[in-house]
């Protein structure tokens, strides 16, 4: 977490606590309810980008050279929003894999579309078809899980056997890989 992130967080418990003082109950909730949506999607966003972390460190151990590139303060676009968050790069090779993941932080940055958190995308350069399209959503038992619409159109949970399998399109380890 950054700095910023933590003098935000800090602001967002000292306008609750006065707005309960106040009396204000319901702007406390909305401030309650944004601060416990901030930390889900700020959880949910380091394990993907940790797993992916991870998942280099291991292939490299085994020889992959894959190299790591972050910005934590990555911009991108998901229709009309802006995602404000971060961006992991992975090279291997001519190959890469952008793990990108954020959240709109400012009414002119737009909405999270879908009745989701965060929004995340698994790209490969050059190959389109492999790229995975990401939103993070509260499951029925109130669990932030990473989704995906598949191909077919159905919705599918994203864990981590996923993210192995562009591991293996961004190593050329993949038959099936696209490219």
């Amino acid at each position: 977490m950054s700095e910023l992130d933590e003098a935000w967080a800090y602001a967002l418990a000292e306008a609750e606590a006065r707005a309960r003082m106040a009396g204000h109950f319901d702007i406390a909730a909305y401030l309650a309810l944004r601060n416990s949506n901030d930390l889900l999607r700020t959880t949910s966003i380091k394990w993907l980008v940790t797993t992916c972390e991870h998942l280099a460190g291991q292939a490299n151990r085994n020889g992959a050279g894959i190299q790591i590139a972050r910005d934590d303060k990555h911009r991108f676009s998901v229709g009309q929003s802006t995602m404000v968050g971060s961006l992991l790069t992975l090279t291997s090779g001519v190959r890469k894999l952008f793990v990108e993941a954020g959240w709109p932080r400012t009414p002119r940055d737009g909405v999270v579309r879908g009745g989701g958190l965060a929004r995340a995308n698994l790209r490969h350069m050059g190959m389109t078809s492999a790229n995975d399209a990401l939103l993070l959503r509260l499951s029925p038992k109130g669990v932030p899980c990473w989704i995906t619409t598949g191909r077919s159109g159905k919705q599918a949970e994203i864990h981590e056997g996923e993210i192995r399998r562009h591991f293996a399109i961004l190593l050329g380890t993949n038959s099936k890989s696209p490219g």
